[in-house]
């Protein structure tokens, strides 16, 4: 029985799921493949992922594989209720609804973990976590899972570091074909979809603060750099540092940047990335905004603390007034703007990383019981398998290693 907002929502998210599908040419591939081979027969999978379109299709797919799927979303504002009742409409079963309360988003991953998974596919460390505490007499049902993001694999090896961690997590967020586009072009991309329009103001001209220079990071500056924003990055990290000075950005701490951005951006998966010391310097009419996994980085406990008044600006943007009557504006609550205030990641962009989901979460059932470690690489070949067809469907080719070639990089006289 699923726990959604308004089934009558059904056939709206079920267009928006129909677009994915035409634009996602890998994922159509595999649910092709998977209907016919049906590699997920009586498995069960708990999946945890932002609940829009593109993760629906991924639903879809694996449940032509014959998964038995058990779906709720990973952040409280990216659900969108139209898509989540198109899926209950086609016969999965969800529970998920936008805005849910903290307690409401508890209930909703217990409902699909008392299923008894046998594969979790997740989006920053909820569902495992969760496995582990309450629902540790189930955990034998589970062959592994999948983890999607940097900030739920942080979580898992800081389980594996205390040898906490009792199944195998396919680590996709480091496979090649996640970070390098994803991560980089897909966050680049909607982080400034979900600002633009949230705010209509324009970005060409502003100074944008980019905390953190991991793909994310990268992706964030190179496309507000494109957007005619000047640029600057600050780090923990010194060879970051320096790679973000050679890309032709400004790099200082913090509390320095927060006396010049007009706009910022958090990628960082830390907490408190903005802070008190920093809102007292910052200019009146400064934007934060977050694309961290969770609501943690900007710390809007302490603003509201600070804050002489507090007012909703309009959706999903709210202002509060500082000493000075400065205004400094906060959009979506800092939870993840390119979902919470966007559609996410572009199709094209998922259709790599959600691939590399399907075909790791099979890669799990083929070795069910054989695989060892607790925190495993996307195989090779998944990675390769992915980018072949990516590129296939791009229209492009690319040179093949003549017999000669080969014998040469295989020399030992190199």
């Amino acid at each position: 029985m699923s726990s959604i907002r308004d089934i009558g929502l059904a056939q709206s998210g079920a267009h928006k799921i129909e677009w994915v599908k035409r634009n996602c040419p890998i994922l159509r591939s595999l649910e092709a493949e998977f209907s016919q081979t049906r590699p997920f027969e009586n498995i069960k999978v708990a999946l945890s992922i932002h609940l829009e379109a593109k993760t629906a299709y991924l639903c879809k797919v694996l449940a032509a594989g014959g998964a038995e799927m058990y779906i709720t979303g990973s952040n409280p504002l990216s659900t969108q209720d139209d898509v989540a009742a198109a899926l209950v409409a086609a016969g999965l079963e969800v529970h998920a609804w936008y805005g849910c309360t903290p307690g409401e988003y508890e209930t909703h991953i217990r409902s699909v973990l008392k299923n008894e998974p046998n594969i979790i596919i997740d989006d920053g460390g909820d569902l495992v976590n969760m496995m582990h505490t309450e629902f540790a007499d189930s955990l034998d049902k589970v062959i592994g899972g999948c983890e999607e993001t940097t900030t739920g694999i942080i979580r898992l090896m800081a389980m594996a570091r205390r040898d906490e961690l009792r199944f195998p997590m396919v680590l996709v967020n480091d496979a090649d074909c996640k970070h390098l586009f994803d991560n980089r072009y897909g966050t680049g991309q909607s982080v400034f979809d979900g600002i633009n329009r949230t705010t209509n103001l324009i970005v060409a001209g502003k100074m944008v603060v980019v905390a953190g220079y991991g793909w994310c990071g990268k992706g964030v500056a190179m496309r507000a750099k494109g957007l005619g924003a000047r640029v600057i990055v600050t780090e923990i990290d010194p060879i970051k540092a320096i790679e973000a000075v050679m890309d032709g950005f400004e790099v200082m701490p913090m509390n320095e940047a927060a006396k010049l951005g007009d706009f910022f951006v958090t990628v960082t998966g830390c907490n408190k990335v903005i802070a008190a010391d920093d809102f007292k310097v910052m200019k009146n009419g400064a934007i934060l905004s977050n694309a961290g996994h969770f609501n943690v980085e900007i710390d809007v406990e302490g603003l509201e603390e600070m804050a002489l008044e507090i007012e909703e600006q309009r959706k999903n943007i709210m202002g509060y007034r500082l000493e000075g009557d400065r205004w400094v504006y906060v959009l979506a609550e800092g939870r993840l703007v390119n979902l919470a205030a966007g559609d996410g990641h572009p199709a094209e962009i998922m259709d790599m990383s959600f691939a590399i989901q399907a075909l790791s979460a099979k890669y799990l059932v083929e070795n069910a019981g054989k695989l060892k470690e607790k925190l495993i690489k996307v195989p090779k070949e998944v990675d390769m398998e992915v980018a072949k067809r990516e590129l296939n469907f791009m229209g492009k080719a690319i040179d093949i290693l003549t017999p000669e070639q080969k014998e040469y990089l295989d020399s030992s006289s190199l």
